[in-house]
């Protein structure tokens, strides 16, 4: 069996001390951007992996990021995040960085859970999701210099121009655009859409994609309302078309609104009316339903690129700047 590659087979290979490779390691910033390519580029070929123990001893950090593992929905929710999570985690393995789940009711429980684990130093970061305006766990994180990405923007005007902290989102507007733009395309310009009531964020956002599409092509159409639920969105959808007021397609904020559109436009003899709904779940393609893909396995990049650098290995606290401090990431529409 081969023996596993050395520091010192990665400095020879690389042309530098084996000091340089440890700086590279851990303290990337301090080493010249070509140096650390070249560092960099010897660990990939070599397949070079840091004996984790031994740096974590040696720098006090635990090379651990933590995340909340939401409480299991059953159903057709929690889908993307459970991808992420997983894609989050293998992508963490491959910088040599570990991934702990912790568990929380309540966003002030998440902090308590947070202070247990950065006072106690089992974790370096942190990653938060289904942020929300005016969200306390941002700011706590920030107010206490630890350093943290949210999957999920801060939901404020600042988000971009001047960004509150890190953070990387799936486009939604993007989303429902590209969907609204496929309905028209397919004849007709009565396109509905079906969201969340106002003030959800993510909703709002995946609602602006539509009425932009709409507002470019010169169409018209009805925003229909249902909280999340595939029976809910039934009864709003069969309500909508027994008023007899015609519809060419629906674009819907999540799949679960998507099914329940289906159901109402099937039972009323319009089972061929284009609906399209958003996370592509396995409920909506066992159903051969149109759905827009988050591709959160890209998020999950994105989230480490901010954390730690292109192809860093430790995790260096970042001041937010305008231009730099976010990843927005393009879904992708899935016809059936």
């Amino acid at each position: 069996m081969a023996k596993p590659p050395t520091v010192e087979d990665v400095a020879l290979a690389a042309g530098v001390s084996r000091q340089t490779v440890s700086n590279v390691l851990n303290t990337p910033d301090i080493v010249r951007e070509k140096t650390r390519e070249r560092v960099r580029q010897a660990i990939s070929e070599l397949g070079y992996r840091p004996q984790v123990a031994a740096r974590r001893l040696r720098t006090r950090r635990s090379s651990t990021i933590g995340i909340h593992l939401d409480p299991y929905a059953g159903g057709i929710s929690g889908v993307v995040l459970d991808r992420f999570v997983h894609a989050l985690t293998e992508h963490a393995s491959d910088r040599g960085m570990r991934i702990q789940l912790y568990a929380a009711r309540s966003p002030a429980e998440e902090i308590d859970r947070m202070r247990e684990l950065t006072d106690g130093g089992e974790i370096d970061a942190v990653v938060i999701t289904g942020t929300f305006p005016g969200d306390p766990r941002t700011r706590w994180l920030a107010d206490r210099g630890i350093p943290f990405v949210s999957f999920g923007r801060p939901w404020g005007e600042d988000d971009v121009a001047v960004p509150a902290h890190l953070w990387v989102d799936v486009d939604g507007a993007a989303g429902t655009r590209a969907a609204t733009v496929e309905v028209l395309a397919r004849g007709g310009s009565r396109v509905a859409f079906l969201g969340w009531p106002v003030g959800s964020g993510t909703g709002d956002e995946r609602e602006r994609g539509w009425r932009e599409a709409m507002a470019t092509a010169d169409a018209d159409g009805r925003r229909l309302v249902s909280e999340e639920g595939v029976g809910l969105a039934r009864a709003v959808v069969e309500e909508f078309l027994a008023d007899g007021e015609g519809v060419d397609g629906i674009v819907c904020a999540s799949d679960a609104l998507a099914i329940g559109a289906h159901l109402a436009a099937a039972s009323a003899g319009m089972a061929e009316l284009p609906i399209i709904g958003f996370d592509n779940t396995p409920a909506a393609e066992a159903m051969g339903l149109s759905s827009v893909e988050q591709l959160p396995e890209r998020v999950a990049v994105g989230v480490l690129e901010l954390l730690m650098g292109a192809s860093g290995s430790v995790v260096a606290p970042r001041t937010p700047a305008a231009g730099s401090a976010h990843v927005l990431v393009e879904p992708q529409l899935v016809l059936r």
